[in-house]
């Protein structure tokens, strides 16, 4: 079993670097005994995992099934040398976080900053699927996500939770009102993310809740390109409270009573839960 060992944890290199060379330096072995030990793996068991084109290398589709499973394999081991290293050094090392949401994201990386001035932050943004896969992969430590579903892989407490507000243009009728109803949607032209946004969600299932049919004029894939949108008349669109960044020729609008809001958890393994540092995150009080 330690020859195996040794032989996934090569192919894992090569798969994570995308080179023999590079995954040699990773390793600190020479290129040859990694090329040899990927080799042996691919004879042993008849497979092969790398479609070789010249000094381009790709996985195959059982190199792409076996590399799910090393991920999880390798990425508990260097999480087992990083708490002994946490250990030793007194928690001086580094946590890595990912969030579909940069503001809400740098709040928990200032406090962390405040707490443990000694550890390095690595903080990064992609959609809550990609993120969700990175925290699978062990490529992150931490999650913020506005979670729809709840995977019992996870474990997960309440961050923060925010209303969900309109943005208008400055001329728009609303611009003149402290507040508006939600009533008030009802032929309203809109401009919404994707179908899979979590704030596009929560205010169709609550409009549909209300009897309110939503006009979607313009569907895009980012809040900058939606606040663009809004500033050209195209219509209203809606960010969580914390998200809106003041922008000439548009006002944000509160709603009465915050009938749309949304919830951002912390998210981290369940296998990972007890672990130093995100154990006391975890801990700590809401």
């Amino acid at each position: 079993m330690y020859q195996y060992h040794k032989w996934l944890r090569s192919f894992h290199a090569v798969a994570c670097t995308g080179s023999f060379t590079q995954a040699a330096e990773y390793l600190s072995v020479g290129q040859p005994t990694v090329s040899e030990q990927v080799a042996a793996l691919e004879q042993m068991f008849a497979v092969e995992l790398f479609h070789r084109r010249g000094r381009f290398i790709e996985l195959s589709a059982a190199g792409r099934q076996l590399h799910g499973i090393t991920q999880g394999l390798f990425g508990q081991e260097d999480e087992a040398i990083q708490l002994l290293h946490s250990f030793r050094e007194r928690k001086a090392g580094l946590l890595r976080i990912g969030a579909v949401s940069p503001p809400i994201a740098m709040n928990l990386t200032y406090e962390l900053m405040q707490q443990y001035p000694d550890i390095k932050l690595e903080t990064s943004f992609s959609p809550e699927h990609e993120t969700l896969e990175r925290l699978y992969s062990f490529d992150i430590d931490l999650a913020i996500l506005a979670l729809s579903e709840f995977d019992q892989r996870l474990h997960t407490r309440l961050y923060r939770r925010y209303p969900i507000i309109a943005v208008v243009r400055d001329d728009h009728p609303w611009a003149q009102q402290e507040q508006v109803h939600i009533e008030q949607l009802r032929g309203e032209r809109l401009v919404l993310r994707e179908p899979s946004s979590r704030t596009r969600q929560l205010v169709e299932e609550t409009c549909r809740h209300a009897g309110i049919e939503l006009d979607c004029a313009m569907q895009l894939n980012s809040r900058e390109a939606i606040v663009h949108a809004i500033a050209r008349g195209i219509g209203i669109g809606f960010v969580s409270a914390v998200e809106y960044a003041e922008t000439p020729g548009t006002r944000p609008i509160t709603f009465v009573d915050h009938p749309f809001h949304i919830d951002y958890h912390l998210c981290c393994l369940a296998l990972r839960r007890n672990r130093a540092m995100i154990a006391e995150l975890f801990d700590a009080p809401a």
